[in-house]
């Protein structure tokens, strides 16, 4: 009978000779699990026997043993986590010095020294609205970084879920991991992509126009080789990229998976592109399509030294060098490409990615809205 009266919906409870309470449970694992510790009273072996259906239900569950083990062996600062953390992914360098940045300057400063179990919403609020008023560092206030820190914490921080560490992930502001964009980028008209072309150095001139045509990102556009240039299918192939890191170049993978790809080349471009292979190109198979003056990859401040003033000529003195990326995006979907299609020429993985780069040029709506009439009064 007290056995009876002690069984419930969830998981076991009984009083041991000793006067102390043990909880046990059927996890979702169809084993039997035994509380860590017994407990004074009956309503602590309860309270336990709750937060472990409540970790089931939110498939966050994992065995108790488990959790435990982790426990002891994980570091119990966020700083010391973290830096576990961070020392077993797999990234790419420049994704490495920029958590590394995040880490040493948005996160570690205020939450380092706090036991990763002790983390809680409200602890998260109070940091994140700290970051929002930037009283911590320098330019701690800007949406992107602010931004980028969150969704940082809010991935380490899941982790420390899987290990056991958290019942839940105390990170879930919501929109606090996106940012605004705070410049409204405005891409370049035909008119001023020619001006800026004519204006740039004579060997980079086909940079711009890759740039804008094939929607190239800068480390992609910079690694180009020679084997890279296929005229008879008229495609560039991107397999590499080149990114600086602490002022040295790494080559490694394009910035996605879906960087991997096979870029149609308009054909108008394809007499620029066998002048400057003539031209410009150095020798060898495995020779850059833009090589600096030493030989090596182009640095951005190489490029900018002529990009500047031709982006003056043309009227655009707040255009950036990605922007040309931007234009190319607006281009291809002013075809009637597909959102897939596009993706596919950029390289994203994802749709939301490849929809940042959907901007109407200035007379598109009423091109739109023209069309809708015709289409009002029945002309094809």
């Amino acid at each position: 009978m007290a056995n009876r009266r002690n069984h419930r919906g969830f998981g076991h409870v009984r009083k041991l000779p000793s006067g102390r309470w043990q909880a046990s449970y059927q996890g979702p694992d169809l084993a039997r699990h035994n509380a860590p510790s017994t407990f004074d009273a009956k309503v602590d072996a309860e309270g336990w026997l709750t937060a472990e259906r409540r970790m089931i239900a939110a498939d966050t569950w994992i065995a108790p043993a488990r959790r435990q083990a982790a426990a002891s062996a994980t570091p119990s600062t966020l700083a010391e986590y973290a830096e576990a953390w961070l020392a077993v992914r797999d990234l790419r360098p420049r994704t490495r010095r920029h958590y590394r940045s995040l880490l040493d300057l948005r996160i570690v400063p205020a939450l380092g020294d706090l036991e990763v179990s002790s983390i809680t919403p409200a602890v998260v609020r109070a940091w994140y609205a700290d970051n929002a008023t930037g009283t911590r560092h320098a330019n701690q206030a800007t949406p992107t970084a602010r931004a980028h820190a969150y969704g940082l914490l809010r991935t380490i921080l899941g982790t420390a879920v899987e290990d056991g560490l958290l019942p839940g992930n105390p990170c879930h502001l919501r929109g606090a991991g996106n940012a605004k964009r705070v410049r409204q980028v405005k891409p370049a008209t035909l008119a001023e992509l020619g001006t800026l072309v004519e204006n740039m150095p004579e060997k980079h001139q086909l940079a711009a126009l890759l740039a804008a045509w094939c929607a190239l990102r800068f480390g992609e556009l910079t690694e180009l080789r020679r084997k890279d240039v296929d005229l008879t299918a008229g495609a560039l192939r991107i397999r590499r990229a080149v990114a600086w890191v602490d002022g040295k170049a790494v080559i490694g993978k394009p910035k996605t998976d879906a960087g991997v790809r096979d870029v149609a080349i308009p054909p108008h471009l394809l007499p620029a592109i066998k002048a400057h292979l003539v031209s410009h190109t150095a020798w060898g198979r495995d020779g850059l399509l833009f090589p600096s003056a030493t030989g090596g990859h182009l640095t951005p401040s190489g490029l900018y030294h002529g990009f500047y003033p031709a982006r003056e000529a043309a009227g655009r003195p707040d255009l950036r060098w990605h922007d040309l990326r931007h234009t190319g995006a607006v281009l291809a979907a002013q075809t009637g490409a597909t959102l897939a299609e596009l993706m596919g020429r950029l390289g994203h993985s994802t749709p939301a990615a490849a929809m940042r780069y959907q901007h109407a040029a200035h007379d598109r709506d009423r091109q739109i809205a023209a069309a809708l009439s015709k289409m009002a009064a029945g002309e094809s």
